[in-house]
């Protein structure tokens, strides 16, 4: 089994530098193509919190209503600066498991620790996020709620096979991975291309858990906007950031014990 690599501060801090490209490179496809996109999750935090990183953060978020994703995805086509960069996606990217996309540096490496094993390079990257609907209706959002679970560990099933501790679970997922990926990836996009039809209140990331009992976020945190700023950057975010931050994290603004200011683990960095 691979080893931990222990980050030091300096190199986290030139880890989130080259995250800042990455999300320059977003914004200058964005401007030009005239995609909205907004910053979600740990990064929207840090900028209301911080006003840029999170200190120990080792990623970056970036959000986008499912539209504008798929515009993203094939403006990258054409815009995207290749000789630096590259995007994934589950459609594009040979391997791929998960239901977000990343963009990434060419060059750099950081390689999340029990995954070394994965088809597809991993440079280091932020997370390119896609909001679907979420069913207005009250069981219709419990099964929704339920699909994405699932949806979740499938994907997660190729790493969960090797890495869950649980030997029961770890059979769960042993029987999961025998599912052919190009299976999986066409019954998600029906899933996905059915949630179109109708513009709901709420919206997620399919296969990203949410908080206990949430079953998705307000559309208007992402449609609702203003610029914050995130370090030498000035970036969209949630006009009722007070709303959203206090769904996703609670009192969000104390900050957490030491011992819970955590990194992705990983085995192998190269900057």
């Amino acid at each position: 089994m691979e080893q931990q690599y222990e980050l030091t501060d300096e190199e986290l801090k030139q880890v989130q530098e080259i995250q800042r490209e990455l999300i320059r490179e977003v914004c200058r496809i964005c401007k030009k193509c005239k995609i909205h996109f907004n910053m979600v999750g740990g990064t929207m935090l840090g900028a209301i919190r911080h006003k840029g990183y999170i200190p120990w953060d080792d990623d970056a978020d970036i959000g986008f209503l499912r539209a504008e994703y798929e515009k993203f995805r094939e403006a990258c086509k054409t815009e995207l600066n290749h000789e630096k960069y590259y995007m994934q996606d589950l459609r594009d990217t040979k391997g791929y498991r998960w239901g977000y996309g990343k963009l990434r540096k060419k060059g750099t490496a950081f390689i999340r620790l029990q995954q070394e094993f994965m088809p597809y390079e991993q440079g280091i990257s932020i997370d390119l996020m896609p909001f679907d609907n979420v069913p207005d209706g009250w069981l219709a959002r419990r099964i929704h709620f339920f699909r994405c679970f699932v949806y979740r560990k499938l994907f997660w099933s190729e790493v969960g096979a090797r890495s869950e501790e649980n030997n029961w679970v770890k059979s769960v997922y042993r029987i999961m991975k025998l599912i052919p990926m190009r299976i999986i990836v066409k019954s998600y996009q029906r899933f996905i291309d059915a949630g179109q039809k109708k513009k709901t209140r709420l919206v997620r990331i399919l296969t990203f858990p949410t908080p206990k009992g949430v079953f998705g976020y307000e559309r208007r945190w992402y449609t609702q906007l203003k610029g914050y700023p995130f370090d030498d950057l000035m970036l969209p975010g949630a006009k009722d950031y007070d709303g959203y931050l206090r769904v996703k994290y609670g009192n969000y603004m104390e900050l957490p014990p030491v011992e819970k200011r955590k990194v992705h683990p990983i085995s192998t960095l190269k900057l």
